[in-house]
């Protein structure tokens, strides 16, 4: 049995998450599937397909779940070595529930599990999570029928031929794309994806290993892009791709080796569609840049603003018929994947963009890049709500507009620019955006919002 206390520091709203050997080990794991193996089965779900990153700990700790979910009548599908966004697609293409063991950008000794019914449809908080814990917290029913049984397949062909079909590449002229796989699951699957395609691949960082040896597997964080920055220049290639460790996310560098904004990714991305799909609705986080609403509305689209976080993207996806999907965090989804994120397919679109035409990358993305902005920066408070009202109250004389969506969005008066405090669920912390037209405004704005939260 376990404390509810104890499993919310390993099962959070989205997913189950935690340090290898202290709560989150084995046994849990193998209780945490034959809870799933229940409620998947009470649902009329019969078999789960299971994926797992290059991390030390993900072989056992997928014997753990497997373990846990077949004496529960549910059949098993072990699909090796695979990114997320693969196991998205198995879950889709196979009809059934997945389970991912990674821990995507967190360092090596973490690791996690992303679930999902089928149709790559989340299993959040509210949606199996919060049964799963009463269920270990209270007694997982027992079940007497027969025990599922497991099969071995592999899906990555499968997967990258579908990928590829979804994204017009056939005007793409040849390319020089340089990738940095982190070390994570792109090295995998990257190799896959293009093969047959125009491109000359520059690899960096590709052999699998969850020690990550050369820098985490977080391209968010500019240190970790620099690799790829000076590799772009090196190779003289046309574009540069870096992905997370479970190959979700993925991140553009220009031919000069600068870093292109995710929101702008978000546009040209919200662009093409909106060119065979008019009218159609386009799904984008709050704190994406407002190019991407903008870009949206130019081209004759709906843009439709969610909060920060997968499930909300997905949920809305869903009840919209949204088109496509995007985060700043550079999380792109796309309806004809099942609502699901993929970095890979993300990836393929920008490259039919820059393929077929000639201006190179820094020319044809300066289009959707209008505003100055300055990334997430946390703040460690105690006070929170306390420190959110000092700063409205700051700049009550200069607000245009206050949103609530997720935490606070403060639009000013007589600019476009515009900030967002958001609290953490998790943690004292609280995440502040801000976006402006000048590198300067936006320094200024930073400043003087920092000075009230942590003072």
């Amino acid at each position: 049995m376990y404390s509810r206390e104890e499993l919310a520091d390993v099962i959070k709203a989205y997913d189950v998450r935690g340090v290898v050997g202290d709560v989150f080990d084995e046994n849990l794991v193998r209780d945490i599937g034959s809870a799933l193996g229940c409620l998947l089965r009470e649902e009329g779900e019969q078999t789960l397909a299971i994926g797992h990153d290059m991390r030390e700990s993900s072989p056992r700790l997928v014997e753990a779940l497997i373990e846990g979910v077949l004496p529960q009548g549910i059949d098993v599908v072990d699909l090796g070595l695979t990114s997320t966004d693969e196991l998205y697609f198995a879950s889709g293409s196979l009809h059934c529930a997945g389970v991912m063991f990674t821990a995507s950008h967190n360092p090596a000794r973490y690791n996690g599990m992303k679930m999902c019914r089928a149709g790559a449809r989340p299993i959040g908080k509210d949606t199996g999570l919060d049964a799963m814990c009463t269920m270990l917290v209270e007694g997982i029913p027992p079940f007497s029928g027969q025990p599922g049984q497991r099969r071995e397949l592999n899906v990555l062909t499968a997967y990258a031929d579908h990928v590829k079909s979804l994204v017009d590449l056939s005007s793409m002229r040849p390319l020089v794309v340089a990738v940095d796989a982190a070390n994570g699951m792109g090295g995998l699957t990257v190799p896959a994806v293009f093969e047959g395609l125009p491109i000359e691949l520059k690899p960096l960082y590709f052999e699998l290993d969850g020690t990550f040896p050369n820098h985490e597997a977080n391209p968010l964080e500019p240190a970790n892009l620099r690799d790829l920055q000076e590799f772009v220049q090196e190779t003289g290639a046309d574009i540069g791709l870096a992905f997370d460790g479970d190959a979700d996310r993925c991140f553009v560098v220009d031919e000069l080796g600068q870093p292109v904004s995710p929101s702008a990714i978000c546009a040209l991305i919200a662009e093409r569609y909106l060119a065979t799909r008019p009218g159609a609705t386009i799904i984008h986080n709050l704190i994406t840049s407002q190019s991407v609403p903008e870009t949206i509305a130019r081209n004759g689209g709906v843009a439709l603003k969610t909060r920060v976080g997968h499930s909300f993207i997905k949920a809305a996806m869903a009840e919209s018929g949204a088109v496509f999907g995007g985060e700043h965090s550079a999380h792109y989804y796309f309806t004809e994947f099942y609502n699901a994120d993929s970095g890979i397919l993300a990836a393929l679109h920008v490259l039919a963009a820059l393929g077929s035409q000639s201006k190179p990358l820094s020319e044809l993305m300066a289009s959707y890049q209008h505003y100055e902005a300055s990334g997430e920066i946390n703040s460690t408070v105690n006070d929170q709500q306390e420190r959110v009202d000092a700063v409205l109250d700051a700049f009550k004389e200069r607000i245009a507009s206050v949103e609530r969506l997720d935490g606070v969005s403060v639009k000013l008066q007589g600019t476009p620019a515009w900030f967002n405090i958001r609290a953490s669920n998790t943690e004292p912390l609280l995440r502040l955006n801000v976006e402006a037209r000048s590198r300067s405004e936006v320094e200024d704005l930073v400043s003087e919002i920092l000075s009230i939260i942590r003072a």
